[in-house]
């Protein structure tokens, strides 16, 4: 199932996305360029509420995938110094485009988040 997909996209799937509107947020916000999204934009494009928009943002922050203005209410760009994610970002929106079937169902495979994010909390980082 994943041969369709190269490694290096299938990695940054797996370790930083949790689910489909994580990535399609990610892929709408990093193909705006230097736009900045609220919540409540992201929540009106990707047919999600408010609430959750703003949780898979503070998530995708917090994997220093976006950057948030610190402002009230936060809005996001993508983080173009996230050099990994950056270099990879036009073949993710490729490969979601002519796999999207494949990619949500590797997404929906996944434990659920609060599980990821628990062994998440085990992982050591480089400081």
């Amino acid at each position: 199932m994943d041969a369709e997909i190269p490694a290096d996209v299938l990695h940054l799937l797996e370790e930083q996305i949790d689910t489909v509107p994580h990535l399609e947020a990610l892929l709408l916000i990093w193909n705006s360029g230097t736009r900045s999204w609220t919540a409540d934009e992201i929540a009106t494009r990707i047919y999600v509420s408010t609430g959750v928009a703003a949780n898979l943002l503070q998530d995708l922050a917090r994997r220093r995938l976006l950057v948030s203005d610190g402002a009230s209410p936060a809005s996001y760009t993508f983080h173009s110094g996230h050099e990994t994610a950056a270099a990879l970002m036009p073949r993710v929106a490729a490969a979601y485009r002519q796999n999207l079937v494949l990619i949500a169902r590797l997404i929906h495979a996944k434990g659920s988040p609060a599980v990821r994010e628990f062994a998440r909390a085990f992982e050591f980082k480089k400081e």
